[in-house]
């Protein structure tokens, strides 16, 4: 199978499954998703994601109805059955079907989706362009819920702006991007911002902060601003799709690309756990 649906126990392609009417995602995005790599038929850091996953269920009071271990067995199996050896897995769980009405049943039980389709992982040593933009979503964004509107305006302005991402800011404060975490580098140091209800709570910079402690790289969570970033001698964007990203352009001005080194080392070590996670040779075969 070349791309694979799964929708509340029936398997198919994108086009062959359908959704219930009444499904809560299409008049509320009533639900909870995550996502990240799959290396060789591996789900890159499983268990991270599913913790992160079932958390923000429980954060909304979603019942997903499927055990995290059982759940997890299912998303590998699935993976197994997709061509390819690179992939991107998305799942999500919308609290269920049932009658258009603001409150919902205490006993619903969540829908599971899953989506798994081919993907290329982006060069780490390509540099990308980010433009600024006020955040102006709520005060909940440590839940990957499905309100997602604000990252897809965001998203398509970077797009036609000629760049590669958002990165959001309260006041003069930098959040996280669109679809990203941000962080910089400064005079040696790992600069990112705290995981408050401001942000998600990103893998992938988690694991880049661990990647910091291996190699001796001091870490600061603390907010920076717009001013911090457009001074950093790296800017860091992260996520589950593409580990380690550097960008050398902000709001059409030059930025980072002042330590390469540090950046480089950083870099191969979340390479590096990836390969030896997924047991691939390189990120690009």
């Amino acid at each position: 199978m070349k791309e694979l649906a799964y929708y509340d126990g029936i398997i198919g392609t994108p086009d062959e499954l359908t959704v219930p009417f009444n499904d809560r995602v299409h008049f509320f995005g009533d639900g909870v998703y995550d996502a990240t790599v799959g290396g060789n038929h591996q789900v890159y850091l499983l268990k991270d994601h599913l913790d992160r996953f079932y958390s923000s269920a429980r954060a909304l009071d979603i019942k997903i109805p499927m055990e995290k271990e059982e759940f997890g067995r299912l998303l590998t199996e699935l993976l197994s059955k997709v061509e390819g050896n690179t992939h991107f897995v998305y799942w999500q769980v919308t609290r269920g079907a049932g009658a258009r009405n603001h409150v919902y049943e205490e006993e619903m039980k969540g829908k599971l989706w899953v989506m798994i389709r081919p993907n290329k992982l982006k060069d780490p040593d390509a540099p990308i362009k980010l433009i600024t933009m006020e955040d102006t979503r709520f005060f909940h964004c440590n839940i990957k819920t499905l309100n997602l509107i604000p990252s897809v305006m965001a998203s398509q302005k970077a797009r036609e702006k000629g760049a590669d991402e958002t990165v959001f800011h309260r006041g003069d404060i930098v959040t996280e991007c669109a679809h990203s975490n941000v962080s910089i580098l400064k005079d040696g140091i790992f600069y990112s911002h705290p995981n408050d209800n401001l942000i998600l709570r990103g893998i992938s910079k988690t694991h880049m902060i661990e990647a910091c402690y291996h190699l001796g790289i001091p870490v600061l969570e603390r907010p920076f601003s717009l001013g911090e970033l457009m001074e950093a001698d790296e800017i860091i964007v992260t996520s589950s799709s593409n580990f380690c990203l550097h960008a050398n352009e902000v709001d059409g001005k030059a930025a980072g690309g002042k330590d390469p080194v540090t950046l480089k080392k950083l870099q191969e070590e979340v390479i590096k756990e990836y390969l030896t996670y997924t047991g691939k040779e390189s990120l690009f075969d």
